[in-house]
């Protein structure tokens, strides 16, 4: 299973929020870069970096942070947060994005994504699922649509996604544990998608239990922040 870090970034600065709350913003570090190198001294090979300035916007802002991570790093970076429009798409990945995630633009230009998807191809989109009691949110977090996750997932399934990170907000930045039964469930209906879990996790058994119910991967960020998991330990685990 791939251990993916997240770095969530404002201003500049790396930054973690409690069930997306803008609002509860703690900044763990102003220099992501470092951060970023101290993950991959350990061993880590895959970043997780959100905009969420970009997410709450209608544009990417913090372009120039991926970047220099980017740059400076051979990690392999996912990126999202006001992903809105081809151009925010082309300045990632030109700024160094390996992956993007799109998650409001899946909901709000169903159309433009699956143009993404057919223009880069399915490895180079994720499909972000972040959901709230079930039901797809947008705009970092602030909306909740009507659409339903799985009807949601099966539909991009069918249309040629495989990669979905698949955020339980209620759990996220919490450190109460992932949402197990939410991805098994995903999983018994959808068991070729390569799913990524996010939000809640707590503990090294987290990740053990996480692995053996099938995904293929789990990004994490406050565990980390917080020490709960050291990087000793997920060098262990890699």
């Amino acid at each position: 299973m791939r251990i993916i870090p997240a770095i969530d970034i404002i201003e500049g600065k790396c930054v973690r929020l409690s069930q997306g709350n803008y609002a509860k913003k703690t900044v763990y570090s102003d220099n992501p870069l470092e951060i970023a190198q101290r993950f991959e001294d350990h061993g880590i090979r895959h970043l997780h970096v959100v905009d969420l300035e970009g997410a709450k916007a209608d544009k990417i802002i913090n372009y120039k942070a991926l970047e220099q991570l980017a740059k400076r790093t051979r990690l392999k970076i996912d990126f999202g947060g006001g992903l809105k429009s081809s151009e925010d798409l082309r300045i990632a990945f030109e700024c160094g994005a390996s992956q993007i995630t799109g998650g409001s633009i899946a909901v709000q230009q169903p159309k433009l994504f699956l143009e993404w998807v057919q223009t880069y191809g399915s490895e180079k989109i994720i499909l972000g699922a972040d959901v709230r009691d079930e039901k797809i949110a947008t705009s970092g977090w602030l909306e909740t649509s009507d659409q339903q996750l799985l009807p949601f997932l099966n539909n991009y399934f069918d249309q040629g996604i495989r990669n979905v990170i698949c955020t339980d907000i209620s759990k996220d930045g919490m450190l109460q544990g992932p949402s197990i039964d939410l991805y098994c469930k995903i999983l018994d209906q959808l068991p070729e998608i390569n799913l990524f879990a996010s939000g809640g996790v707590q503990q090294l058994g987290d990740l053990e239990v996480l692995n053996e119910i099938g995904c293929k991967g789990v990004i994490i960020g406050k565990a980390l922040y917080e020490n709960r998991i050291t990087l000793k330990e997920l060098t262990t685990f890699i």
